[in-house]
């Protein structure tokens, strides 16, 4: 029994086409060869490629609203996902190539040459490797060229033949009937992918098919200022293409590592360096940590809770013009929470002897600098 194809792209029924498309490119992403260890991925494939067949179509949509899947088959609808062996085949059959790029595609090459599906790896960096940039080395699995018979299929040293099945030409016929009169399809050759050959001999190594698994090492030069969770893409380093197509391309995600010692705003770094209410009030010189090594810091006399103060220069360069932010250094004044006897009376004896003259700011402050001050604090 048919499923309901709402159901198999997982879409509501008032979904708009944009929803009905992105629904099942994901599913064909889920289910290809390369990316799925289903041992039914192509079945599951076929099903949803009807589905989207029947509710791309606005007229379709509206006979299976109406009357389900037995006024599709009254009105002589037959899925073209269902009358193909292939996943390049049905993608042909559809859109003539592979116009969403689900399989990393960018549009058909002639031929049934299929471009090779993308390959996604993750790098860990650093703060520091990712200010100054670097250069690290991953690993990805990729489907290659086979190295024994360099993507020609057939063992060394064996021919390959015209295809029996298209006779050479690499496309395939088919007429069906519909409610519309004879509908004629060309797809590419399930035989031999489009080469219009098929080898007398399989390689040993690929099995006949041009291609094989294996893991590759790739140098990644990641630039100076690269923000978490930013991608690079390296051209042509992913999967290889078939039949003639080009390879796909390789993204390396890279993820910075968090750094205890900064908060990242854009380029800017914000660093909090902790100050006694001694120190704060009779000024003092503190260490602060930076991306170019410690440096000294001075606190001014009477420095408030929550004072800002900027090393220019000092924090992540720009990912695009080179400049460096600023980094900002933020005083937390911290108060004793355990105090002896002794120190308790010194304390009582110092605050009876302060007088409003002694809280008054060097300048005369506006309400809104009051405001600031209060909300820091």
């Amino acid at each position: 029994m048919k499923r309901d194809p709402y159901e198999v792209l997982g879409v509501a029924r008032d979904a708009d086409e944009k929803e009905i498309k992105k629904a099942f490119r994901r599913l064909a992403r889920e289910l290809h060869p390369d990316v799925s260890d289903d041992p039914h991925a192509e079945e599951k494939f076929k099903e949803a490629a009807e589905a989207y067949e029947i509710l791309s179509d606005p007229e379709r949509r509206a006979v299976y609203d109406r009357y389900g899947h037995e006024g599709l088959d009254s009105r002589g609808f037959a899925s073209t996902a269902q009358s193909f062996g292939s996943f390049a085949d049905i993608f042909d059959a559809f859109f003539g190539g592979d116009p969403f790029g689900v399989f990393g595609g960018r549009g058909g090459f002639g031929g049934g040459a299929v471009q090779g599906g993308d390959v996604a790896v993750a790098v860990e960096i650093s703060l520091e490797e990712a200010a100054r940039g670097v250069t690290k080395q991953v690993e990805a699995e990729v489907v290659d060229r086979c190295s024994r018979c360099h993507g020609n299929r057939a063992e060394p040293g064996t021919p390959l033949e015209a295809c029996g099945r298209c006779g050479g030409t690499g496309r395939l016929r088919m007429v069906s009937r519909t409610a519309f009169g004879q509908m004629v399809r060309e797809s590419v050759c399930d035989a031999c992918g489009g080469e219009g050959t098929i080898a007398r001999t399989p390689c040993s190594e690929c099995g006949g098919r041009g291609r094989r698994a294996t893991r590759k090492t790739f140098d990644v030069e990641i630039p100076a200022g690269i923000a978490d969770e930013q991608r690079i893409r390296l051209t042509g380093r992913g999967h290889a293409g078939e039949n003639g197509g080009p390879p796909g391309d390789l993204y390396v995600l890279v993820r910075v590592r968090e750094d205890e010692r900064f908060i990242r705003e854009g380029t800017d770094l914000i660093t909090v360096v902790d100050v006694s209410a001694a120190d704060a009030a009779l000024g003092t010189t503190v260490t602060v940590p930076t991306l170019d090594g410690d440096e000294e810091l001075e606190i001014e006399p009477g420095t408030q809770p929550g004072t800002v103060l900027t090393l220019p220069g000092r924090g992540m360069p720009s990912l695009r013009r080179g400049r460096r932010g600023d980094q900002q250094i933020v005083v937390n004044v911290v108060v004793p929470q355990r105090l002896s006897a002794e120190q308790r009376e010194l304390l009582r004896a110092f605050a009876e002897s302060l007088s409003e003259e002694n809280f008054r700011p060097a300048r005369e402050e506006s309400l809104f600098d009051k405001v600031k001050r209060a909300f820091r604090q």
